[in-house]
């Protein structure tokens, strides 16, 4: 049974991998090592070590038995191309989401320079999609170096947002979803950061996608950006329908 997801842009997740380390700001109040590590420690338990990395080598085919079609975020709780997932294991997830087309795979990092050094190693059919975490300026040059990468789908997740993305470039990308942070702590999203990302996929025809306001709860604040939702994906390539 697929793992289904609450998460509005996908419907279920695959992990083959788990735990990760914090890389940028965006990593300070990650939902996944909040959740991980509440349970440490427990015998027996899937987080039973926390968020501390780990391979899942018998989760590798479960998408392979998931017969009806759905869209599928790959690692909601880790970065596959995280530098302590060997070369080995990344190319095994691949392998299987080359064999289960009836799926489309989604897949993003905050690792784009190892995405790039193993991508012309790794195969990339339509339904693979890919994508960079971008939560602020300092790091819109990630979208650069996902441009390099051959996914006929290049996405964006600006969530959360943390600041405008001035410079971003969005040349060659498909689609982008923006978000305000939940939880404890949460950090304040400004309505014009969100606003000037709209407006510059419209110009550039690029899907977007408004994922939530955020606050203590992912759905506290709601998801209406000026009076309506905008649940935009992007179109799946000619080479993705024949």
């Amino acid at each position: 049974m697929a793992d289904n997801s609450a998460i509005e842009w996908t419907e279920a997740t695959w992990n083959p991998v788990t735990g990760c380390d914090r890389i940028s700001p965006g990593c300070a109040h990650c939902y996944a090592r909040t959740f991980a590590e509440r349970w440490r420690g427990v015998p027996g338990h899937a987080y039973e070590q926390g968020f501390d990395l780990r391979l899942w080598p018998e989760r590798i085919d479960q998408p392979l038995r998931w017969k009806r079609p759905r869209q599928i975020f790959v690692n909601s709780m880790s970065d596959l191309f995280h530098p302590d997932v060997p070369d080995e294991f990344i190319a095994e997830v691949f392998a299987t989401m080359v064999e289960a087309d009836q799926h489309v795979f989604q897949i993003l990092t905050k690792r784009p320079e190892r995405l790039l050094e193993l991508a012309d190693e790794l195969p990339w059919p339509p339904h693979v999609w890919m994508g960079v975490s971008i939560e602020n300026r300092r790091f819109v040059n990630r979208a650069d170096l996902l441009r390099e990468v051959p996914a006929s789908i290049r996405f964006i997740s600006a969530e959360p947002l943390l600041g405008p993305l001035e410079g971003l470039d969005l040349t060659d990308i498909h689609w982008l979803i923006a978000g305000g942070e939940s939880g404890a702590g949460h950090r304040p999203i400004r309505e014009e950061w969100v606003l000037d990302l709209r407006d510059r996929c419209e110009s550039s025809d690029v899907a977007f996608f408004f994922k939530q306001w955020g606050g203590f709860r992912p759905k506290s604040n709601g998801r209406l950006l000026e009076g309506r939702e905008w649940n935009a994906m992007p179109a799946p390539s000619e080479e993705a329908l024949v």
